[in-house]
């Protein structure tokens, strides 16, 4: 019973939130056929202070902290945030009616990391006289960023693919007549046409099918995802904050309007999800299902790893749960406005509805007092 009370408390603390109050207000004035609107420009600008803001924050932590222990955990914290987008990308993807940039999407947003939800694990565990490395909390860079740019890389990659098969479905289509059959001339008119069918090479001998016109090259997509404005700013910030000392224009100019600055995207958000709406009803037992279960199992994944860490180089207990916590975390801040800029053709309605209304509420009430209990219990913490 107490379970139930503390998670619907914090399920209405989450409602009350500024930065989801605001994006329940955009979907309201959406729904009411608002002509409120936020000028592109704008929009585009609000982006990029949040994530070269996001960006520099995570530089810093990383520099200001020792490497080489950080270097397994962090290690594990990269392939973690690359494998929840991989779970979901084959679990919440192959569910029925669920779009594919969608599933990519939310399982991007799982994949980030909450700020929040970091700070409430910090909370609990200093309230708990539980120790941890100081350097733990700035896993979430390790996580956070491997996750949105795999997201993005595999969306570029199914939405290039289905471009690709779409062409050929067309080009099919168009070699075929009113009759039924094929518009092509059966028999060759001249020998090149004769040596073109049959791909005589210069040395009297059939080539291979040329395949590569219809592959999809994988590169050049994560080379462009890379080269998008969400990534080059969110790297562009990492790199400042890691190889310069931007301390004081952080603290002077990035960090005090970001709230404001995310709530205004929010609110832009709502509006758009509320556009899509009715793309979600129709699966959203599906994401609410994918939401309450994959937080917990991202968490156990992260805190076995953690526990490896632990026994090879004396990582400590609180460290674990922290990189478990990380794991069960749901973006709120870095994700939305990455996944947006990135990936547009996902609907906002799945990976933010899903975050927040269950995800992050499932790991603020059952995760970090799970985690806490199987770290007191396994290692003594």
């Amino acid at each position: 019973m107490d379970f139930l009370t503390d998670f619907f408390t914090l399920f209405l603390a989450k409602l009350q939130s500024p930065t989801l109050g605001f994006l329940i207000g955009g979907m309201v004035v959406a729904a009411v056929n608002s002509q409120l609107q936020v000028p592109d420009a704008v929009y585009k600008f609000i982006v990029f202070m949040l994530l070269i803001k996001v960006g520099l924050s995570g530089g810093i932590a990383i520099r200001n902290s020792n490497l080489l222990e950080m270097l397994l955990p962090a290690s594990f914290a990269v392939i973690i945030g690359i494998l929840i987008v991989f779970i979901g990308r084959y679990t919440l993807a192959k569910l029925p009616k669920v779009k594919t940039v969608d599933a990519i999407a939310t399982a991007g947003l799982f994949g980030a990391v909450s700020g929040s939800t970091l700070a409430a694990g910090i909370t609990v565990l200093e309230s708990e006289g539980i120790q941890y490395e100081p350097w733990a909390a700035a896993l979430y860079p390790f996580m956070d960023i491997p996750a949105l740019v795999t997201a993005i890389v595999l969306a570029s990659i199914y939405v290039s693919k289905q471009k690709s098969l779409s062409k050929q479905e067309s080009l099919s289509k168009q070699s075929v007549t009113a009759d039924g059959y094929p518009s092509e001339q059966e028999y060759p008119t001249t020998r090149q046409e004769y040596l073109s069918q049959q791909r005589i090479t210069a040395s009297g001998y059939p080539s291979e099918p040329d395949d590569t016109s219809n592959r999809v090259k994988i590169w050049p997509i994560v080379q462009e995802s890379l080269q998008g404005s969400a990534l080059s700013a969110l790297l562009l910030g990492i790199a400042l904050g890691l190889l310069t000392q931007p301390e004081s224009v952080y603290n002077g100019f990035f960090d005090p309007p970001f709230r404001g600055l995310l709530s205004i995207l929010m609110l832009v958000m709502g509006m758009e999800a509320t556009a899509r709406l009715g793309e979600l009803r129709k699966v959203g037992q599906w994401y609410a299902l994918y939401a309450f279960v994959a937080p917990l199992l991202h968490g156990f994944i992260a805190f076995g790893l953690g526990w490896i860490a632990h026994v090879a180089t004396g990582f400590s207990p609180g460290g674990v749960v922290l990189l478990a916590v990380i794991a069960a975390s749901s973006s709120d801040i870095s994700g939305p406005p990455t996944l947006r800029a990135g990936i547009p053709s996902a609907n906002p309605s799945a990976y933010i509805g899903s975050s927040t209304a269950v995800g992050t509420p499932v790991a603020l009430a059952i995760g970090i007092p799970l985690y806490i209990g199987l770290a007191q219990a396994l290692m003594g913490g």
